[in-house]
């Protein structure tokens, strides 16, 4: 009794098979999410404009072999239907059905993809159907065929006999020779939509009688990602998982997707801007083993949804259920655009930095920190000028200011003392736009005037001049400049702390690479005149161009170390009639280049230099 339970459970397991073969469409009608394709095809059928070659390409799971099958098929149908269907009780179709078809022939690139391979295929075509009218051979994963294979398929594929029909399918279209390409009707099967997913995989679960949710089926279809064969996998796991009761958390539990209940809770806690529930929630996603990178990517798609859901007219762009599409919805109308537009941008630097970071968690907290202060960031942006709290100038009128500054009352000086009084006739002077500087107070006698003092000058007894007080602050800047440049401008130095200095920047310029820099100082020693002008021998144009740009840089390390800025370079060029034979590498280089400019271009472009 034991052993024929264990036969019986074994013969049943047997007997099962997955969604994705159990319910593969065989006819046109039930391919799903391509109908820009079966209808060229069913066209073409009804109208005998059948080409010589056809190529499906497309990504995986999508229906490019199915579709081939049911083309080969509809093509051999003895009785096609009104709709351009295979009647599915014909020889032909039965014979396809039970996989011993003579005129339908399956060959798998990705193991056959040799020369003779092809040159196998290529002998069967020579042979006529025995049954039906075409003879088809499907070749799927054709970009698997070598260069050598194709070409010798190419003739054959060229110019096939007139009851062959090849029929290629592919998911790198790119990897195939232009030449085969031009010779095909070139299909392009697009992704499945969610919805069409989503509606396939209830009518299963309907046939199956399992028990099912919609937000859980349009989960699946999202993470299927537009393949229809990894939609049924996703099912069948799912309806094993749970005990055929596929809901939204049946799905979140298997796939380890991330809930959409985290992304709307942060999103109300950044829009309160709760700093401490933003960084509890990302904890408590870290927690339940998700990435950092997973999460910061689904939260930026959560702010493009929320900006989609703004307007009614773009409603229909979210690949959701009706119950999360109203949750998107209401969430959006307490969100501004800009506050989405600004969290998007710093989700999606967030995710491009978040590779390259030491500290990843750090990383993605950085930015959830950001998003929560964004509320506060732009309604101050939106405050105009007059309301920022900023100190204003104090705007005095000139009589004001006068009386600010000279303190003492004309009537406490004696007669004798000097006053100061504006005249009817003197002109008025414009001043440059100083800050008022402040009075010196100093302690004075009692029984003498107190004439007030300011940093720069000091009122006498007579109206002070202008001239005179600008020229002393002048001197007194004059005075504050440093040791090494008053009265050291022209400092005389001996001709050997010159070379020394000389040399130094010369030995700087070859730890740096400037070989040419380089050997231009070293090849003539310079000659220092009365006058401090310091004669530079260059041998080319391109010497002297070299020595004009390194100029400023030279004089300026000079001139401070010898303390002298009456210092400039001349160049001088030596005569056309002295040939110096070059003797080492440099001098050789300084031939070279001589010679043809671009060998020093050359040089810059691949950074060389010498040994």
């Amino acid at each position: 009794m034991a052993n024929s339970r264990k036969i019986l459970t074994f013969a049943t397991m047997d007997n099962f098979i997955v969604s994705a073969r159990k319910y593969r469409p065989s006819t046109f009608e039930t391919v799903v999410g391509q109908q820009h394709i079966t209808g060229t095809l069913k066209n073409a059928i009804k109208n005998n404009q059948l080409a010589q070659a056809f190529l499906f390409c497309g990504p995986r799971g999508v229906g490019k072999t199915t579709c081939a099958r049911i083309l080969a098929k509809t093509i051999n149908c003895q009785n096609l239907t009104v709709e351009t269907e295979a009647c599915g009780i014909c020889d032909a179709c039965k014979s396809f059905q039970n996989g011993n078809s003579f005129s339908i022939h399956e060959l798998d690139a990705a193991s056959n993809n040799s020369v003779d391979d092809i040159r196998s295929l290529i002998e069967q075509v020579r042979i006529p159907p025995q049954t039906g009218k075409y003879k088809i051979y499907i070749i799927d994963e054709v970009h698997m065929l070598s260069t050598q294979a194709f070409n010798a398929f190419l003739k054959t594929l060229e110019e096939p006999p007139s009851y062959a029909i090849f029929i290629l399918a592919t998911t790198e279209k790119h990897k195939i020779l232009p030449t085969i390409l031009s010779r095909c009707q070139i299909f392009d099967f697009n992704r499945i939509k969610v919805e069409h997913i989503a509606g396939h995989l209830a009518n299963i679960a309907t046939k199956e009688g399992v028990g099912y949710d919609t937000d859980g089926l349009h989960l699946i279809a999202q993470k299927a990602d537009g393949g229809l064969r990894d939609a049924l996998s996703m099912f069948d796991q799912i309806v094993s998982f749970s005990n055929k009761n596929v809901n939204y958390q049946s799905v979140i539990d298997n796939l380890n997707i991330l809930d959409y209940d985290y992304y709307f809770k942060l999103t109300d806690a950044l829009l309160t801007e709760d700093t401490s529930s933003t960084l509890l929630v990302f904890d408590e996603v870290l927690s339940n083993g998700f990435d950092g990178s997973h999460f910061i990517a689904g939260l930026a798609s959560h702010f493009r949804n929320l900006l989609v859901g703004k307007d009614a007219s773009t409603l229909k762009l979210l690949e959701v259920s009706e119950n999360i599409k109203q949750r998107y919805l209401q969430q959006s109308q307490q969100a501004e655009v800009g506050l989405l537009l600004s969290a998007l941008n710093i989700a999606n630097q967030c995710e491009i930095n978040y590779r390259t970071s030491k500290n990843q968690r750090l990383q993605v907290e950085l930015a959830l920190l950001k998003m929560c202060h964004l509320s506060t960031a732009i309604q101050l942006s939106k405050l105009p000028l007059e309301t920022v709290n900023r100190p204003e100038p104090v705007k005095k009128k000139p009589d004001t200011l006068a009386k600010e500054i000279v303190p003492v009352a004309t009537s406490a000086l004696p007669a004798t003392s000097a006053t100061i009084e504006p005249t009817a006739t003197e002109p008025t002077i414009d001043r440059p736009k100083e800050p008022v500087k402040e009075v010196e107070q100093t302690a004075t006698p009692i029984g003498k005037p107190k004439i007030p003092s300011f940093k720069g000058f000091k009122l006498s007894s007579s109206v002070p001049n202008l001239n005179d007080v600008f020229k002393d602050k002048q001197e007194k800047d004059m005075d504050a400049e440093p040791d090494y440049i008053k009265g050291a401008e022209t400092q005389s130095f001996a001709y050997e702390d010159f070379l020394q200095v000389w040399h130094a920047i010369a030995d700087k310029a070859k730890a740096d690479s400037k070989i040419s820099l380089f050997t231009l100082m070293t090849a003539n020693a310079p000659k220092l005149r009365d006058d401090y002008k310091v004669e530079v021998t260059v041998e080319n144009a391109i010497q002297e161009n070299l020595l004009s740009i390194s100029k400023i840089d030279m004089l300026n390390e000079i001139r401070v170390k010898l303390k002298n800025f009456s210092i400039d370079l001349i160049p001088i060029q030596i005569e056309s009639n002295v040939v110096r034979k070059p003797y080492t590498n440099q001098e050789k280089y300084q031939a070279m280049v001589a010679k043809n400019p671009l060998v020093d271009k050359l040089r810059q472009d691949f950074n060389l230099g010498f040994d």
